[in-house]
């Protein structure tokens, strides 16, 4: 019995309600009216059911399809503006002992070379990232009782918090590892993470099963009820995902949001964040191995409803995709993007930066950090480098209240004004450096309160003169 109540995970993803609300959005698609109702009731903001989402994903008609899209355009820009948080993915060791069959670090993979950081190592590569411009890492690692111990990624987030170069720091280490105990996840509370991030690939439980054939991955409900012990543990932001490719897009797309709907029921305060991956090519992977691969034009659909539905969260997209795939999502929905990133063990330093053979997938997007700023300052983006939030305990519920009253616009904004500018003075090229100080007094103007505006502006200056880290 469907229950979003209930810490079950076959309860709280009911595998017959998923069914029941594919069909009964594919029964109504032709009923206009109500398609264009809940479009007029998502204007409130307030979200919308993992059901009603589903018929909204089921729309065929083309002027209510672009109703949808125009009211994602607007629901992200009411949240976030124009916002766009960067970050970048480091990986710390392949070495894994789940067979998962759509990831190449699965055990029985003998042609990609094993590798794990050392600490030395592991300070090199957050020293490139740092001199790259990076504020925010994704720290990413293999499942492996005595490789990657919990001990060992405790070590290296304090290390990575630990290394200053230059202008350089790392202000927020989001963590993303195999589901753990509650004990693990208040360790990693302690060592003062950020989001902890962990994708459910599919909701299909049988499918699951079946991609998932050994290891400690191969447990669904552990896995599928690791967010509840996070969140039991103390860790209130928490980013979850699918991998869209790997089952029916629509079974996987309400299975999402009654995930969603399950967090925020028993604990407040739904998912930080939500990412969108799909499926691509890697070292012994091949995508025509599954047939449920979704093209661009159903991907921005499912970004669109997805910022409809759940209009407070986070929503990221990686160097899976391409440029202009990135370009058509980043207005409907993305409010996070990683740049200049390399998915291998190692990939940052200059001796590794040539060699992918340890990436776990391909990557779409070859630009640099700064090429990347630069293309998002082009499209009328302020590429934003803010931790403030999680550095001023304003996480979970907290952060969740101030974004639906409106007032985050007070701190976002400036915040990341403030950091794009230490981008431009320490690490931006000519040209893009010239971009974002004008983008800087162009949105300047739009900060609403008039106190916080002065500050920023005051702080702004004080930055180009060679003071660093303000923040609201």
């Amino acid at each position: 019995m469907y229950n979003k109540n209930s810490k079950i995970a076959t309860e709280f993803i009911d595998h017959n309600e998923i069914l029941d609300s594919i069909a009964w959005a594919q029964e109504n698609k032709g009923n206009l009216p109500l398609v264009k109702s809940l479009i007029e009731r998502a204007e409130d903001c307030r979200g919308l059911s993992h059901r009603e989402a589903a018929l909204l994903l089921e729309c065929e008609d083309e002027g209510l399809k672009a109703e949808i899209f125009a009211l994602a355009k607007r629901i992200k820009q009411r949240f976030y503006g124009n916002r766009i948080v960067l970050f970048a993915p480091l990986y710390l060791s392949n070495y894994c002992v789940n067979g998962c069959l759509y990831c190449p670090y699965h055990a029985k993979n003998r042609t990609i070379p094993r590798r794990k950081l050392t600490q030395e190592e592991i300070a090199r590569e957050v020293i490139a990232l740092q001199d790259m411009g990076h504020k925010r890492l994704a720290i990413e690692a293999g499942e492996h009782p005595t490789m990657n111990p919990i001990e060992y990624i405790l070590e290296s987030i304090k290390t990575i918090y630990g290394i200053k170069h230059k202008n350089g720091a790392i202000r927020r280490v989001n963590v993303n590892i195999a589901a753990t105990t509650v004990e693990n996840y208040r360790r990693l509370k302690e060592a003062g993470i950020g989001t902890y991030i962990l994708f459910q690939e599919t909701y299909h439980k049988e499918d699951y099963e079946r991609l998932h054939p050994t290891g400690p991955k191969s447990n669904y409900a552990y896995h599928t009820e690791a967010m509840d012990r996070a969140m039991e543990a103390g860790i209130d932001d928490v980013g979850i995902g699918v991998l869209f490719g790997l089952q029916r897009y629509r079974y996987d797309f309400v299975g999402l949001l009654m995930h969603a709907e399950h967090l925020e029921a028993v604990y407040g305060c739904g998912p930080h964040t939500i990412s969108v991956p799909r499926i691509c090519p890697a070292d012994d992977i091949d995508t025509k191995d599954f047939e449920n691969v979704i093209g661009d034009d159903i991907f921005q659909k499912i970004v669109a409803v997805l910022r409809i539905a759940v209009p407070y969260t986070g929503m990221i997209i990686s160097t899976r995709e391409s440029q202009e795939s990135r370009r058509k999502v980043l207005e409907l929905g993305v409010s996070q993007i990683s740049g200049g990133s390399h998915t291998s063990v190692g990939g940052y330093t200059e001796e590794e930066r040539d060699d992918d053979s340890t990436a776990q997938f391909d990557v779409s997007d070859h630009r640099t950090l700064d090429e990347v700023v630069g293309w998002l300052l082009d499209l009328g983006h302020i590429p934003s480098f803010c931790t403030a939030c999680y550095r001023e305990g304003r996480t979970g519920d907290r952060f969740m209240s101030l974004v639906k009253s409106g007032q985050i616009a007070n701190c976002c904004q400036p915040n990341a004004m403030m950091t794009l500018m230490e981008y431009l003075e320490d690490y931006a090229s000519p040209a893009t450096r010239e971009k974002g100080l004008k983008m800087i007094e162009r949105e300047a103007q739009h900060i609403p309160n008039e106190k916080i505006r002065l500050k920023t502006m005051e702080n702004i200056r004080r930055i180009a003169a060679g003071e660093r880290d303000f923040r609201f």
